[in-house]
């Protein structure tokens, strides 16, 4: 099997485009995303079509389970279609969407991520919340100076609870100004991450519908600098990604 290995602020995704669709299971998804077994990463992008500037993919995350979105895979997958096919403008289709990205440079691309839900705040076991979804689903939780410990303390308490029946993305967000939001980041499936496409519009929606701040947002994250837009209940994203290997496996 041929594949790519990619990143977006540090968070690495493999694009394996299959001959035939299918031949990735969930098994062999653990073995790839391994350091151990494997080549190592934070998930998969299978690209299961495409036709032209067009192309469909299945994101799976490192522990086998699939996403039905994010941010990062995305746009990663849009950068690899469009060293493909030499275009400046691609789309690329994941479980429920349709994404259209815009290349800027040779690193940075602009997705339109399109609609975006903000829920009510809530409290889960005293812990307070806002839920989202960007496609896939979030709790955002803001603290006045949230640290790794926080994170490894909530993100898998908050991720697994029965609050969340298909279980959940968690963000902790501090707000350092009206465009400004330093995020940490547990992605549901992978744990922390350095960055996260999906949690960056997920938190600064969520920052716009509740007046912490206004659009445009810098997202901060411990990978670098993310930029959100939001408007009528759309967000549109630009960040980097880049290819890092290439290769072919049996594994």
């Amino acid at each position: 099997m041929q594949f790519s290995k990619w990143h977006a602020l540090g968070n690495s995704y493999l694009v394996v485009e299959q001959p035939d669709a299918g031949r990735l299971t969930p098994a062999r998804v653990v073995r790839l995303c391994s350091i151990e077994t494997g080549i190592g990463s934070d998930g998969v992008l299978e690209v299961t079509g495409r036709d032209g500037t067009h192309a469909a993919v299945t994101i799976w995350n490192p522990d086998g389970s699939t996403a039905e979105m994010s941010g990062n895979g995305v746009r990663i997958a849009a950068r690899w279609l469009a060293a493909e096919t030499g275009a400046e403008e691609v789309t690329i289709e994941t479980a429920d969407r349709r994404i259209a990205a815009r290349m800027i440079d040779a690193l940075m691309t602009d997705t339109d991520v399109g609609a975006f839900a903000v829920g009510e705040t809530e409290a889960v076991d005293g812990i307070e919340l806002t839920t989202a979804s960007v496609g896939n689903p979030h709790a955002v939780l803001r603290l006045e100076d949230p640290t790794r410990d926080d994170l490894l303390r909530l993100g898998p308490l908050v991720e697994t609870h029965a609050r969340f029946e298909a279980r959940t993305n968690v963000q902790l967000v501090r707000v350092d100004g009206r465009h400004d939001l330093t995020v940490l980041v547990w992605e549901r499936g992978a744990g922390e991450t350095s960055a996260s496409g999906s949690s960056s519009v997920a938190a600064a929606a969520v920052a716009v519908e509740r007046g912490w701040g206004e659009s445009p947002v810098t997202v901060h994250l411990p990978g670098g600098d993310l930029q959100v837009r939001i408007a009528d209940g759309r967000a549109a994203r630009t960040g980097p990604a880049e290819r890092i290997a290439w290769g072919s496996t049996d594994l």
